[in-house]
């Protein structure tokens, strides 16, 4: 992938974080998708899976071959070890569409975030190539997601009649629990819809990396995971009645009663953490666009929630030596201590 003409130019910061994590991430998805292949039934599903498979080896094999050409450690992110293809199925071909149409929306917005911060011409035709791909998975498995009927749509709305100003500061209240809130506009409801699909999602991934972890403290933190997300799914729900509006209600992607162990404990909680990352970057971006008081004092303090989450899910990793750690910088001060006991 480097280009003869830009090896010169170094990697910066921002360029290795971003071909690091997504390393690490598609590392990952990696197994996962290996998984699936070995247990899903559905051809169509099976095509959706084999072309995300291909996506992530691909992603892996260029990065690997940027990090050689700067001479950059490989990380050693995931391998075979980390799941056990012989496991009996634990997740119905509904629940693995779902999973990679939700991942490939992540992966849109974090790829375009990446895209974002670099500046090298192959890194980031690099970036441009993988968005690309990442919208087309998105795209295939959208429309598979409709012929079977499982696409959770957003609520629908009234057309506006005519175009509008805000015009009291009203508009901006929600707090005092003894007026009445204004109506939600589109922008909100698009936003606790996303939020609702995202704690779904995160509910029932926790309850299968539960059912098939045997180490207790990771089951324990996992049931907590499910509990937070299902706490914030019922808000966000409500919050939605409240306003006369129809919440999005998912359609059967359930997980099996099987209780054997298919991933590793460093797997789990690795993909776990990125969930909450990814959780973080969501209700920072809804309480932004909110506009109701209401929605951003909520969106606030459940981000203090989910960081305290990925806080413990961290220090359980640091404590089980799970926890890859990405390129930093040395410690000027150390080094030069160092030198003065020399």
């Amino acid at each position: 992938m480097p280009d003869k003409n830009e090896t010169i130019i170094k990697l910066t910061s921002s360029e290795i974080a971003s071909l690091w994590t997504t390393y690490m991430q598609n590392s990952m998805s990696i197994q996962l998708m290996n998984y699936f292949i070995k247990t899903v039934e559905d051809s169509e599903v099976r095509s959706i899976i084999e072309k995300g498979h291909g996506l992530a080896d691909e992603v892996l094999s260029n990065i690997s071959e940027v990090f050689k050409e700067e001479d950059i450690p490989i990380p050693n992110g995931f391998s075979e070890s980390d799941v056990n293809l012989n496991a009996p199925r634990l997740y119905t071909d509904s629940f693995m569409l779902t999973y990679l149409n939700h991942m490939s929306k992540a992966g849109m917005i974090g790829t375009s975030g990446f895209l974002s911060m670099v500046a090298r011409k192959d890194i980031r035709k690099f970036f441009k190539g993988v968005l690309y791909k990442t919208s087309d998975l998105y795209d295939e498995s959208s429309e598979v997601l409709l012929d079977k009927g499982l696409f959770v749509r957003s609520p629908y709305i009234d057309y506006p009649k005519q175009k509008d100003f805000v015009d009291s500061k009203k508009y901006l209240s929600g707090l005092n629990p003894f007026s009445n809130k204004r109506p939600l506009n589109s922008v909100e409801i698009s936003h606790l819809n996303m939020n609702i699909q995202t704690n779904q999602i995160g509910a029932k991934l926790a309850i299968s990396f539960a059912q098939c972890s045997p180490n207790k403290e990771v089951q324990k933190l996992l049931l907590r995971g499910k509990d937070i997300s299902e706490k914030h799914f019922k808000l966000f729900t409500s919050t939605l009645i409240d306003n006369n509006t129809q919440a999005p209600s998912s359609p059967d992607v359930a997980i099996t009663n099987s209780t054997a162990e298919v991933f590793s404990d460093k797997l789990i909680m690795f993909h776990m953490g990125m969930l909450t990352a990814a959780g973080t970057g969501n209700y920072a971006t809804a309480a932004a666009v909110s506009q109701r008081s209401d929605l951003i004092l909520n969106y606030e303090r459940l981000s203090v929630e989910i960081a305290q989450y990925a806080k413990d899910i961290a220090y359980l990793m640091i404590q089980n030596e799970w926890l890859e750690q990405p390129p930093g910088t040395l410690d000027k001060s150390k080094l030069a201590q160092q030198k003065k006991e020399c």
